[in-house]
């Protein structure tokens, strides 16, 4: 665990099409900016981390958590739900009280996949620190489905939002 120095905010994302990935990257952009406004970037991480390369240790050693990942048929992409099983029970009454905020992509409802994210992270005790939002793409044909996404500017903008709301809690 690092020292009360020495405080990380991890970014856990899953992407098929572009647009988890994205918002997990402008997620970072924000929270660097804001650790780089108040003069705390020594201090605190930001660490972004594909969920397939995220293990234990990595979920350990942060203070905040902030999950970027698409909804697939109504819930969590495999690989997003994937990693939750297998840490689950590894970090279980380890990460009580940490913040943490969601991101989720989806091509035209997303709730599903938000509503199983909040519900793994009530069981770890996580607190939601930012409100968990769905970035809908219209994607209903099966071409616009799999085509790569873009995020427009305010998704954009809203992304950095989350990114640097809980990394300035980590400031506190």
């Amino acid at each position: 665990m690092p020292s009360p120095e020495h405080r990380r905010l991890l970014i856990v994302w899953h992407s098929r099409t572009g647009a988890s990935r994205q918002l997990a990257e402008q997620a970072g952009e924000g929270a660097r900016q804001v650790l780089e406004e108040l003069q705390e970037r020594e201090r605190i991480q930001v660490r972004l981390l594909g969920c397939e390369q995220t293990g234990t240790e990595d979920l350990l050693q942060a203070q905040a958590y902030l999950f970027c990942a698409p909804e697939n048929l109504g819930s969590l992409s495999g690989a997003m739900k994937e990693f939750f099983d297998r840490l689950y029970y590894a970090v279980l009454d380890q990460l009580n009280g940490r913040p943490y905020g969601a991101l989720i992509s989806a091509g035209s409802d997303g709730r599903g996949a938000l509503t199983q994210l909040e519900r793994i992270c009530t069981g770890w005790r996580l607190e939601a620190a930012w409100p968990g939002r769905i970035f809908n793409f219209q994607a209903q044909t099966p071409e616009a489905i799999l085509a790569p996404k873009h995020l427009s500017a305010e998704q954009r903008q809203e992304a950095r939002q989350a990114g640097a709301h809980l990394a300035a809690l980590l400031c506190l």
